[in-house]
């Protein structure tokens, strides 16, 4: 469990139970578009209500399944952005096309979902249980629904439209960090014309990307990334020890703690 995702589970847990206690907690925190100029908090707020147990057991399953390996590559500041940009997108989204009074983490959690699958596309996600399907897959198929639901009327009161805003606002904000991520590589990696160039990674000396087979380069760039962003602090163990795979013998540091 990392630690954005456990303190959103906590919070949303903990705001139910506040919300049953105290009815007037959803007058304060739900977002009511035509009360958007008068109350807006409520884009951020509303993120935090549920309709029911099952309303807030769905969001936080989904949330504990996808959200910890999402967080662990992008690392918790950039994890935390995307979080509330989907789900204001997904509010503001409603706001312009399905102007209905809104509830529930779906839009956060559906940018996280878009995240997962950004990440690993093919990955197997099992439905119910039973049905296997491509992370990649079942984010087109989930758009596709969304969108006929919305357009139709039906699916009761979900709000399809959150949902793909907040799909809208996870790919905008993966398409910015994507680029910044290749404004850096080629910044930062890109050989000179004799001499390959060493990336500098602070207590991992250097490493010679240019050397590196294609395989694996590209989770080499998105550690020096981690770092570049988060410093080397903010590596895991497993990104640790891969990383030190490539660094030269000779300029290997002692033991990191």
């Amino acid at each position: 469990m990392t630690p954005v995702v456990r303190a959103l589970l906590f919070a949303n847990v903990a705001i139910f139970f506040a919300q049953s206690a105290f009815p007037y907690v959803f007058g304060y925190g739900a977002f009511v578009p035509r009360l958007l100029f008068y109350q807006p908090w409520t884009v951020v707020t509303y993120m935090f209500l549920h309709g029911g147990v099952m309303h807030l057991l769905f969001n936080m399953l989904s949330l504990f399944f996808f959200g910890p390996r999402v967080e662990q590559v992008m690392g918790s500041k950039r994890f935390t952005l995307m979080y509330f940009i989907s789900g204001i997108s997904g509010a503001l989204v409603s706001y312009f096309i399905a102007p209905n009074p809104l509830i529930g983490a779906s839009a956060g959690v559906f940018g996280v979902m878009l995240a997962f699958a950004h990440y690993w596309p093919d990955q197997i996600i099992m439905i119910w249980g039973i049905i296997p399907v491509p992370a990649r897959l079942l984010v087109i198929l989930t758009t596709i629904m969304a969108y006929w639901m919305g357009m139709t009327g039906q699916g009761g009161n979900v709000a399809h439209f959150a949902h793909l805003g907040g799909y809208a606002g996870a790919w905008v904000f993966l398409l910015i960090m994507d680029r910044s991520r290749k404004a850096f590589r080629k910044k930062a990696v890109a050989p000179a014309p004799a001499v390959a160039e060493k990336v500098d990674t602070g207590g991992w000396k250097s490493i010679d990307v240019s050397r590196i087979h294609a395989v694996n380069r590209d989770e080499v760039n998105r550690i020096l990334d981690k770092i570049s962003a988060d410093g080397v602090a903010a590596l895991t163990p497993e990104e640790r020890l891969f990383l030190s795979n490539f660094v030269p013998a000779d300029d290997r540091p002692g033991p990191v703690h």
